[in-house]
């Protein structure tokens, strides 16, 4: 107990630390893919750290609801990554049912950013918020019924519904060891954790970060007002969120190993994601916005099928 209390600790202080490396693998990838040599891997540190010390401009058209939108949104983020089992170590504020409190503590994170864009009084910032909540309207039934599939595979295995419905249960080695056991249909989940994570953090092919388009804009319109530290919370609070669903993946990867190989064996599937994240957005275009529904159609069809079999067993 004391020993995975000290893995999950060191993976959770990882996590704070190398978050915002992500991003910064991503866009290296991408440059090494357009033949460029593109900005420094540590990019996002020093933009968190130049906006630190700068000053904030706010319109006088804003309340305290624009001014706390950031803060909350990373105070959300921080505590749904307190519920994972990081490094393979069992969350300490791991309870039957937690997977349901970080799933709605990550929308409230959502929701604050949308909030803090209404607030503005800017039509443009306004349509941002409209997209963000459509595409989480898709995304939220996805993320809950891949989730579904999970715990009917650790039920099977002979978990009590105790732990069956808590993330450190779902996400803890278990389903890669069921892999090995015949369940092929398993195999749709990282494909389907995938989608969302693309999805979620607004990469292409659902959302371009780095666009300036008005007709395509989605999460980087909604903070086009911020500056200074509230724009750095939202900068380290998406890198936090992009951890978030890489962890999940890994979670669903990495086989039941001794604690401190699982740890940095997910340690490891989290950067090649980053590194894999690049390249899909470096081979594809975006898409349309009315095809989006589409792709969470699709991935929804997979998390169908796999229950389906599962439950066939």
């Amino acid at each position: 107990m004391k020993q995975d209390l000290v893995v999950y600790f060191a993976q959770f202080v990882l996590a704070l630390v190398l978050a915002p490396l992500l991003p910064g693998i991503i866009n290296r990838v991408k440059a090494k893919f357009a033949g460029r040599h593109g900005k420094p891997i540590l990019q996002t540190y020093y933009d968190l750290a130049k906006l630190m010390r700068k000053g904030e401009v706010v319109s006088r058209t804003t309340t305290w609801v624009f001014s706390s939108g950031s803060a909350v949104a990373l105070a959300a983020t921080l505590c749904a990554m307190a519920l994972l089992p990081l490094g393979g170590g069992t969350s300490p504020l791991a309870f039957s049912g937690d997977f349901i409190l970080a799933a709605y503590l990550l929308g409230m994170g959502r929701f604050a950013i949308m909030l803090s864009a209404l607030d503005t009084g800017s039509a443009f910032e306004g349509m941002g918020a409209s997209r963000e909540a459509t595409f989480a309207a898709l995304a939220e039934p996805l993320f809950f019924l891949a989730l579904l599939v999970l715990t009917s595979v650790t039920l099977d295995m002979g978990r009590g519904p105790h732990t069956a419905f808590s993330l450190s249960s779902l996400f803890g080695g278990q389903i890669a060891g069921a892999w090995a056991m015949g369940r092929g249909e398993l195999l749709l989940l990282p494909c389907i954790f995938f989608i969302l994570l693309l999805v979620e953090n607004c990469r292409i092919p659902v959302d371009d970060p780095n666009t300036h388009l008005e007709l395509t804009m989605i999460h980087e319109v909604m903070v086009l007002d911020h500056s200074g530290p509230n724009l750095a919370m939202v900068v380290y609070g998406a890198a936090l969120k992009l951890w978030f669903f890489a962890a999940l993946i890994a979670g669903l990867m990495t086989p039941a190993l001794p604690l401190w190989q699982q740890a940095g064996l997910r340690l490891v599937i989290v950067l090649l994601l980053a590194v894999i994240v690049g390249i899909v957005e470096s081979v594809m275009a975006r898409l349309r916005m009315d095809r989006v529904p589409f792709l969470l159609g699709g991935a929804s069809a997979m998390a169908a099928l796999a229950l389906i079999l599962t439950q066939a067993r």
